[in-house]
């Protein structure tokens, strides 16, 4: 990828927002926002987003088939479970003006979750015992009405996330299934570059359950959760289900909520229906789990944790692209050649790579803007150079001469 061919690049001026996630994330042109708790994802943003949204991926993957629902639903399936009038952060969709209207004057629900949705279609497929369990998933984009939206990517009114659903004949193998589910998730989160400060904690089930849902949720200050760790019994609460005695025995921290599971027992099943017979003869409903993951949530937490002074500090594995080739001097034509070589070489071996290619930007300026973006690797071609490239790791010091040959070898 070629810097010039971004269309959109960095902010050079940009007051301070109410995160680093916010500020970093628009000045570094991942994100723009559209309006309050809504953003466009750029080039380079989407490309980080793609990459978490592949890890993601692939752990669902060993869990269930990945599949896409609508956005809209109709308001009946959202009154046979009753949270039509229940749920606060629910939006709504009609035409949006008069002559729509008048072809259509009916009114959706704009889905943030999709139980209703997926209940019926698995009943229909998934009519007997011997059909179950049955696990499947989604990515995709949700919307809530989100009364104060904030911190950048943290809290917003559309956004991306995965939820996965699943269906069980009995309730032991739901919990079976609900850890492998926990399992999975922190797979992801080790994988993501979070494993190690990311944890699971009881919270509310909200408007799924009345029993306690696992959140997984990352140590950081922009956080809005607190959270408290009871010691004696190394379980973490949120503050909404935090017993008292470990309220005020233990101190808190906060944390930032990037996943979500839920056990849903049978409500939604018999909203729908949906009940087997088993071996018995007896006639049962399915036990259903909820498992939420927020992606766009996660790359916001990412650069609250990842960053310096100078920028964003990509883990390698959501990271946009693996090298910043910078080329300097560009107006000398012996060294552009030698930079257009060494940006062919680095694709010709598959390495993500952003090439500054731009001529009026200066070194100064484009050591900066590499620095706010945050790419693992910087390599540098300029006349300096020679036939070798000078490399450096972002948030690192150390800077090293280097053949192509040997730089290679270290991606």
């Amino acid at each position: 990828m070629r810097f010039s061919q971004l269309v959109l690049g960095t902010i050079k001026e940009m007051r301070p927002l109410d995160s680093v996630n916010a500020t970093l994330l628009q000045k570094a042109g991942f994100i723009h926002q559209t309006m309050a708790g809504v953003y466009t994802l750029l080039p380079l943003g989407l490309r980080v987003l793609t990459k978490i949204e592949m890890i993601v991926r692939e752990e669902m993957d060993a869990l269930g088939a990945e599949m896409l629902m609508p956005s809209l639903a109709p308001q009946s399936l959202w009154e046979q479970t009753g949270r039509l009038n229940e749920m606060d952060v629910l939006l709504e969709a009609r035409g949006g003006n008069k002559a729509s209207r008048a072809v259509n004057d009916t009114t959706y629900v704009l889905n943030s979750t999709h139980e209703e949705v997926i209940t019926p279609i698995v009943r229909r497929f998934r009519p007997s015992y011997k059909d179950l369990p049955c696990a499947v998933y989604q990515i995709q984009t949700k919307f809530r009405n989100e009364p104060r939206p904030k911190s950048g990517l943290m809290r917003g009114r559309e956004f991306r996330m995965k939820d996965l659903y699943s269906f069980h004949a009995t309730e032991e193998d739901f919990k079976n299934f609900y850890e492998q589910a926990k399992e999975a998730y922190r797979r992801t989160f080790n994988r993501l570059g979070l494993g190690e400060i990311t944890h699971e904690v009881l919270a509310s089930g909200g408007s799924f359950t009345k029993e306690y849902s696992h959140e997984f949720d990352t140590v950081c200050e922009a956080g809005e959760d607190t959270i408290y760790l009871d010691e004696d019994n190394n379980v973490r609460y949120n503050k909404e289900v935090v017993p008292d005695e470990v309220r005020k025995k233990y101190k808190s921290y906060q944390a930032a909520e990037v996943g979500n599971i839920f056990a849903l027992g049978t409500k939604y099943s018999q909203a729908f229906n949906y009940y087997v017979t088993d071996g018995q003869g007896r006639r049962q409903p399915v036990y259903m789990g909820s498992y939420g993951l927020g992606t766009t949530r996660v790359m916001g937490v990412l650069v609250e944790i990842f960053h310096d002074d100078q920028g964003i500090v990509w883990p390698l594995a959501v990271a946009p692209c693996a090298v910043h080739l910078l080329g300097l001097n560009l107006d000398n034509g012996s060294v552009r050649q030698r930079a257009e070589a060494v940006y062919e070489k680095l694709k010709k071996n598959n390495q993500d790579v952003l090439y500054d290619d731009r001529w009026q930007a200066s070194a100064g300026e484009k050591f900066t803007e590499a620095d706010l973006i945050g790419i693992p690797w910087r390599v540098v071609v300029s006349e300096r150079t020679g036939k070798q490239v000078e490399v450096k790791r972002r948030g690192e010091d150390n800077v090293q001469m280097m053949k192509i040959e040997q730089l290679l070898a270290c991606l």
